[in-house]
């Protein structure tokens, strides 16, 4: 198996929040893709955090593409060159007001790389501390809500998690605990 060799690229949107660029690739038969389109997305993080009282912390948020109020675990964007463990460790406090020290990568996986390029690194946070009120961006409205391991388990079970990504983040991290069988 061999990469594709891109030709030529051109930016068709290139906004803050929705970049996306058609490139001229060249497969390795020599056929030509004269218009693949690539979605440009900044890298993620999120975090399965588990609090000082061995409870899992969910976010709960309005998530308007899909029209839906969705049960997830904390995360964001990674800012520009950040380190990803930083901007965890960031995401979890301006989300949650937690602060983690114990910290581990636990999965980094392509949502989508069929058509997008980036990528999402879940963290496994372990005995969180409540240190401080939320600090939200303009647009985020998140509640709060705290569950056990069990708890938690189950909900995958009955597909009341539905966000994709963070769905794989609490399997790897559930599998790093050993409490998935």
């Amino acid at each position: 198996m061999e990469k594709w060799e891109t030709c030529s690229s051109e930016y068709i949107v290139k906004r803050p929040w929705a970049t996306l660029r058609v490139d001229e690739c060249k497969l390795p038969d020599g056929r030509i893709a004269k218009e693949y389109y690539v979605l440009e997305y900044p890298n993620w993080v999120n975090v399965v955090a588990i609090t000082e009282e061995e409870k899992v912390i969910m976010v709960k948020q309005y998530r308007h593409s899909g029209n839906i109020i969705s049960l997830e675990i904390p995360g964001g964007v990674i800012d520009g060159n950040e380190n990803p463990a930083d901007a965890a460790k960031r995401e979890l406090l301006e989300e949650t007001g937690y602060l983690f020290e114990d910290l581990e990568l636990v999965s980094t996986i392509y949502p989508n790389p069929a058509t997008s390029n980036n990528v999402t690194y879940c963290y496994l946070a372990k005995g969180g501390k409540k240190v401080q009120e939320q600090d939200l961006d303009e647009h985020e409205d998140i509640d709060i809500e705290f569950y056990s391991i069990d708890e938690v388990k189950q909900m995958l079970l009955n597909n009341e998690i539905p966000q994709a990504l963070h769905v794989t983040g609490l399997m790897y991290a559930f599998l790093k605990l050993g409490v998935l069988k």
